[in-house]
């Protein structure tokens, strides 16, 4: 392992947010009412339940993940073969068997105005990004490491992580801090 790699991987882990984890950022195109939500998806990238949700306000907004364990119904054990997080190309190691979920965010009109999202509100997926990498957001239940095709990395501890995914030539995985600015992008 040469001195980069190396040092991607502590700050990765440094940055691995078992702990309280808060995202946030700002809104462009965010119409009234509008609100972003943290989701736990299924392994297909459905939306089974909202984790956490904040109004717009002032174009921006200010997400702090709880640290509770996502329900059970979201959770896969995580497996070479259905790793599908972005930049991850075959072939996929995951160190040790563990349990994980996903969050996706999402925006939605908060018509009713009561905090939450209803059947009847519509919601897009709405990823924030930061230049041209991707945020990605993942529960597991023990300590793991990931490692793919092009360089893919990712030092996960037990709770809640959050990292930036570049996709390009070779895939870089960067830790995300609760410092860091990201942007989404809605439709009116």
């Amino acid at each position: 392992m040469n001195l980069r790699s190396l040092l991607l991987a502590l700050s990765v882990v440094a940055g691995g947010h078992g702990a309280a984890l808060t995202v946030a950022g700002t809104v462009d195109g965010a119409g009234t009412d509008v609100r972003i939500a943290g989701f736990v998806v299924s392994a297909y990238g459905q939306p089974i339940q909202e984790l956490v949700s904040v109004p717009v306000s002032g174009g921006r907004f200010s997400l702090e993940i709880p640290t509770t364990v996502p329900p059970t119904r979201a959770q896969v054990s995580l497996t070479p073969r259905n790793v599908t997080w972005p930049g991850v190309i075959d072939p996929v190691s995951v160190s040790v068997p563990v349990q994980a979920a996903e969050l996706k965010f999402f925006s939605y009109r908060d018509v009713n105005a009561n905090g939450h999202r209803d059947e009847t509100e519509p919601m897009r997926e709405a990823p924030p990004t930061s230049g041209t990498a991707t945020l990605f957001v993942t529960w597991v239940s023990g300590d793991v490491t990931v490692t793919a095709s092009k360089g893919y990395s990712a030092t996960l501890v037990r709770g809640w992580n959050a990292f930036l995914v570049e996709v390009g030539r070779a895939v870089a995985v960067l830790p995300f801090g609760d410092d860091q600015v990201v942007r989404v992008r809605v439709g009116r």
